[in-house]
């Protein structure tokens, strides 16, 4: 299974769509194989093709910070499961994820219509 994170310096981004970079593991039977980066796009995360970019990478979780529900659900009909709420080292949240110790906040940016949470990329 291929993982994504939304990542500056190591650690998980607060932002999806605005990331410096997303860090991709290949993790097989709870065990972390191997890890690559793929560039961020610019711009917002729902407006690019990133989502059809990981899927096609095999990416079927993506592990963040947080992100809009346009980006949430672009992701979804990519076949990609997303878990909002996640923060510290990458390496260390994909094995909480494997550990089966992650869930998803149900927090989203208030821009995209998910709750009353702000991202400070989206504050007018």
């Amino acid at each position: 299974m291929k993982i994504a994170i939304p990542t500056c310096e190591a650690r998980v981004d607060d932002h999806f769509g605005h990331c410096a970079y997303y860090t991709i593991y290949e993790t097989e039977n709870g065990v972390i194989l191997s890890s690559q980066t793929l560039d961020s796009p610019q711009g917002c995360g729902c407006k690019s093709n990133i989502a059809f970019q990981l899927q096609a990478m095999g990416v079927r979780v993506m592990l963040a910070g947080n992100m809009g529900e346009g980006a949430k659900n672009k992701l979804n009909s990519c076949n990609i499961s997303v878990i909002r709420g996640c923060s510290g080292p990458v390496e260390e949240v994909v094995k909480a994820f494997l550990a089966g110790t992650l869930t998803d906040s149900g927090v989203g940016c208030a821009s995209h219509g998910a709750s009353d949470h702000v991202c400070p990329h989206h504050e007018s």
